[in-house]
Order: structure tokens, then C-alpha cells, then sequence
């Protein structure tokens, strides 16, 4: 395991203070890793010594840095979806709500621990949400869009979305995100559907979009039954969004599979791209900056032209 020298600094933490945010990576190691969620921490461990030399490591952490530990959760990084379970409370006050909100460049999300393995915020797409932000799109689709968080920082700056996702409770979800933010709801979508259903009828509409976010699950099915898998059917789901992408449109291809780096999504593109006759540019956002190499989803941007 690594040592606590190489958890989050506290000038960094400043920084991130600065920017209105206070959900980030605080470590990262080779058998899991740590990160905060406001007042929460959230312990990700492969195998149960790595959690307690975790534990360990995040008391002295926090010792060294003043940082005011108050509720501590575990999870168990499991090999299979299935095998996933809520995070369990190791440290702080047995009972109390489980809900939590965390913030992130002064926009708030709110945080659930009760509701699931994934508490509701993924602290590695922050720089590309920071890009929406900066690119302020007007009409934005958000695929597999879970609790909405890239469509908050959309709304945030003037755009309409629509948000598609198989879980209805994560949509719910998603409109306490622009309530948290008091962002009206009006201009904005949200549909319990499968995404590879909804984008052929998007397109035989011409709907047209100027932003588009691809980040499904490894892994997924249907109420019908029908399976998603990223590897074998990304390519198909890129083909679908062509279909109701505007020019100019930004498209983010995305996924935590550890088999598709950024290479493998960029030739993927590519090849779409010339299935279609069409053209783009890429680019990258920076990784976040308490991320280690290589770690995280893997993200990059196309920009047809």
C-alpha cells in the first residue's frame, strides 16, 4: 500500500476550497481508494486488509491535515456488478440520515449512501463537466444520465437537456439536483427508457442536439431484458447518437471499462466516423488533478465539423 505521504496535500485542498468544491479523490492506491463527499468520507477497497490499512492511513491523514473526520463509509470493489453492495458506515453516528449533499465548483449534488453502491456523484468526470460549463451548450442529451450531474452544470449555464435513463428513482434523483440548485425544471427532460430505444425515435423525429454525453455502465439490462455490454456495443450506441448530432456537436465518449482507453474510444470514433462520412476533432480534458495516472474513466471529446 502506498503511504501517507501520498494522500491529497493540504494546499491542494485549499485550492479546491477556492473553487467551490469539496468532493475529490483523497487517495489513490493499488487495492482501492479514498475520497470525500462534503462532510463524508468514502472508503473503495478490494479486499477487507486493504480496507483497515486504509482506515489506518486516512486517521493519520487526517491527523497531519486538521481535517475534521465525522462520518467515514466503506465499499467493497467486487469483480462482478452483481455483486455490488451498499456502502456500510465504519466510523461516525449510527442512525442518522445517510443522505448528504457534496459541492462541486459552487454547484450542489446531493449524496446518498443508503441508495446503492454508487452514491451519486462520480468525482472523475469533474474537468468534464467543467468543460460543459465553459462550452455552455444549448441543447444538450444526456445519455445514461443517472442522477443528471453533467445536465446541473449544463442547466447551470442557460441550456435545455434531456436525460435517458433505464432507473427512474435516479432520474428523481437528478430533478433534486436542479432543485438543490434552484434550476428550474421546464426546459428539461427526463425519460425512464433504454437509450439504444430512444435515440432511433430521437432521430426519425430530427431531434438535434449540440452536446451530447455517451457514458453507459459496463454492464446493463433492460426491463425488457435486453443486455448492454460497453464492449460489444459502443460502437452501436456512437452510430445512434451520430444520427441526432448537430453540427459543431461536442460529443463525450466515456467509460470505466479497463479494457477501452482513450485510444481504443478515439480509433473506435474514428471508425464511426468513416462509416458515416463524417469528420471531427478530438481533445482531452485534463485529468483531475489529485487523479494518478491512468486512473479513472476514460474520456475524450469529439467535435464534428
Amino acid at each position: 500500500m502506498k503511504s501517507k505521504s501520498e494522500w491529497i496535500d493540504k494546499p491542494l485542498m485549499q485550492a479546491f476550497e477556492a473553487e467551490g468544491t469539496n468532493a475529490y479523490r483523497l487517495s489513490t492506491q493499488e487495492d482501492g481508494w479514498v475520497e470525500r463527499f462534503g462532510r463524508d468520507i468514502l472508503i473503495s477497497h478490494k479486499t477487507e486488509p486493504a480496507r483497515d490499512e486504509l482506515i489506518v492511513d486516512l486517521r493519520a491523514w487526517a491527523s497531519a491535515t486538521g481535517f475534521e473526520l465525522n462520518r467515514v463509509f466503506a465499499r467493497h470493489l467486487p469483480k462482478k456488478n452483481d455483486e455490488r453492495t451498499t456502502p456500510e458506515l465504519v466510523f461516525g453516528e449510527i442512525g442518522e440520515n445517510p443522505e448528504s449533499i457534496a459541492t462541486e465548483f459552487s454547484l450542489d449534488y446531493k449524496i446518498d449512501f443508503g441508495a446503492g453502491y454508487s452514491v451519486g456523484l462520480f468525482i472523475d468526470q469533474r474537468e468534464n463537466r467543467r468543460f460543459i460549463r465553459q462550452a455552455k451548450p444549448k441543447r444538450l442529451l444526456n445519455c445514461f444520465a443517472y442522477t443528471c450531474s453533467f445536465s446541473v452544470a449544463a442547466a447551470s449555464v442557460g441550456a435545455q437537456t434531456v436525460n435517458v435513463d433505464l432507473s427512474k428513482t435516479s432520474l428523481a434523483r437528478g430533478r433534486e439536483n436542479f432543485a438543490l440548485n434552484n434550476l428550474p425544471t421546464d426546459n428539461h427532460k427526463f425519460i425512464a427508457d433504454d437509450v439504444m430505444s430512444i435515440l432511433p425515435r430521437f432521430a426519425r423525429k430530427s431531434e438535434k442536439f449540440d452536446m451530447i454525453i455517451l457514458d453507459p455502465p459496463t454492464f446493463s439490462r433492460s426491463h425488457r431484458g435486453k443486455v448492454f455490454h460497453v464492449e460489444d456495443d459502443y460502437e452501436a450506441l456512437l452510430l445512434a447518437a451520430l444520427e441526432v448530432a448537430d453540427r459543431n456537436c461536442e460529443i463525450l465518449i466515456s467509460t470505466n471499462c479497463s479494457t477501452l482507453r482513450e485510444k481504443a474510444l478515439e480509433a473506435m470514433a474514428r471508425y464511426c466516423l468513416k462509416l458515416t462520412r463524417g469528420a471531427a476533432n478530438f481533445h482531452r480534458q485534463p485529468p483531475p488533478r489529485e487523479f494518478p495516472p491512468a486512473t479513472g474513466a476514460s474520456t475524450i471529446w469529439m467535435r464534428l465539423r
